[in-house]
């Protein structure tokens, strides 16, 4: 693209901010300056380099304390970097920090015209523009009431309708739409999605990773200050969610293994084991008896590799690895998988399996089978066809016993951990795109005949692949 067409450009940002152990140390640097170093350093940003050109748009995503927010309050020109250059053309609109430039005693209609009045809009453009403020913001007679009585989401809903006033080149959005209602999110991602089509760039800072791949082109990924992965939205956003499978993975292995280590020290462990069916909590995670520890959960593609991402339809598989501490012939293994809301969306387990064996064919797989204290175990889920609609999902793995092989009968819990692992799903939007939490595979049937159209499916086919009919 041409120079023209740039709106930024960041050259090695970077940001550092100075920390003191004691409040005193502030003043004897001050005192002593550049000879005497009483604080240590702390790079939020180190070696930033992207560049924004007008008709893109720009998702940055990472783990709290990544940065995130740093970048755009340097792009938005509320702090200055600590090293590097950036270049900024063309207006800028910031929707950052919750209530930033409102005075709390002033009402809503007054911060909306003092915003603009700080945003560069003249009184005139705010008079003709505050008709269509008031009505985006819909917070009714609210509006002129004191800021200070408001909501958090009224706050946002005010500040968003002024910033959309300006018809920025660059629209900054810092998660602060997450806190409105869900009738104002859907009218201000509406609101964006029209600010795209005048040729409004976006530059996105959310966990929603779906609004990042709706709205952007392009994405950064920061881990620690620094970029991680830059490019496409779609690359970025696998990176990202390899990067939480792999933190969660070995934040499990290591919490595991210091657990058992715990559990081997303990004395008397198998008696207390074979007498105690009173479950004990380690921590908000998991808790049981602890007669058996899951040590390792899986989550398979339909080649058997390790993965944090199944595409709709496809096969999905769930391993569970546990250790036995106790001889067990009773033992239930069992899976919940839960969206990012904490919805179970399905619930499956080797005693749902062998109770519906046991009516359609007389027999069980795992029920009365004999687990021997000492030994470690795998179990397998598998669903030839994942039909979950996308979206981020949890595993909570399971280990109880019961007294016998009825949903009434009383149940022991040995092991449950919550969080057990992670994944996500999308859906492939040529072959098998739906709206909602599952496929319930769905087909429709014209019954009405005789319309006389032709049934041909080329069009179709070569629309979805971006050809011309």
């Amino acid at each position: 693209m041409s120079s023209s067409d740039l709106l930024i450009r960041s050259q090695n940002l970077g940001k550092c901010y100075q920390l003191y152990e004691k409040p005193h140390h502030r003043l004897l640097q001050s005192i002593f300056r550049g000879t005497k170093q009483f604080f240590r350093e702390f790079w939020a940003l180190q070696g930033i380099s992207f560049e924004l050109y007008k008709g893109e748009s720009l998702g940055i995503v990472g783990r709290n304390g990544a940065g995130k927010s740093t970048l755009l309050q340097i792009l938005a020109g509320v702090l200055t970097p600590t090293t590097g250059a950036i270049e900024v053309h063309g207006r800028v609109a910031a929707l950052l920090e919750l209530g930033s430039g409102f005075n709390p005693e002033f009402t809503g209609r007054e911060n909306a015209y003092l915003n603009g009045a700080i945003l560069g809009l003249s009184k005139e453009e705010m008079d003709a523009a505050m008709p269509e403020i008031e009505r985006f913001a819909g917070i009714g007679d609210f509006f002129d009431q004191p800021v200070k009585l408001y909501s958090s989401g009224m706050m946002v809903r005010v500040a968003f309708a002024v910033q959309v006033q300006l018809k920025p080149d660059i629209l900054i959005v810092d998660e602060a739409l997450a806190v409105g209602d869900v009738i104002f999110q859907k009218r201000c991602y509406q609101r964006i999605r029209e600010m795209l089509e005048r040729g409004t760039s976006l530059i996105l800072v959310t966990h929603d990773t779906e609004s990042v791949r709706t709205f952007t082109q392009k994405a950064i990924l920061l881990n620690q200050g620094a970029i991680a992965a830059a490019g496409d939205s779609k690359s970025v956003l696998n990176s990202y969610q390899q990067m939480i499978l792999e933190e969660e993975k070995n934040y499990l292995e290591h919490y595991v293994a210091e657990q058992l280590a715990l559990i081997d020290l303990y004395e008397g462990q198998q008696a207390a084991y074979s007498g105690n069916s009173g479950a004990r909590v380690r921590d908000g995670n998991e808790y049981g008896t602890f007669e058996a520890i899951i040590t390792k959960v899986e989550v398979q593609d339909k080649m058997g590799r390790d993965t944090n991402l199944i595409v709709s339809g496809d096969p999905l598989r769930i391993r569970i690895t546990f250790t036995v501490h106790a001889d067990l012939d009773t033992l239930i293994a069992s899976v919940r998988i839960r969206n990012k809301e904490g919805v179970k969306c399905y619930a499956w387990g080797t005693l749902n399996q062998d109770i519906r064996q046991a009516f359609l064919h007389g027999q069980t797989s795992f029920w009365g089978k004999r687990f021997t204290a000492g030994n470690s175990y795998t179990i397998e889920f598998i669903t030839e066809a994942c039909v979950l609609g996308t979206g981020f999902y949890g595993v909570e793995a399971l280990l109880t016993k019961r007294t016998d092989a009825s949903w009434h009968a009383h149940e022991i819990t040995l092991h449950s951990l919550h969080d057990a692992s992670f994944f996500s799903v999308r859906t492939d939007m040529t072959q098998n795109f739906f709206g909602g939490v599952c496929d319930l595979r769905m087909k429709a049937t014209l019954l009405e005949e005789g319309l006389g159209r032709d049934n041909n499916p080329e069009p179709l086919r070569m629309a979805f692949q971006g050809g011309k009919t």
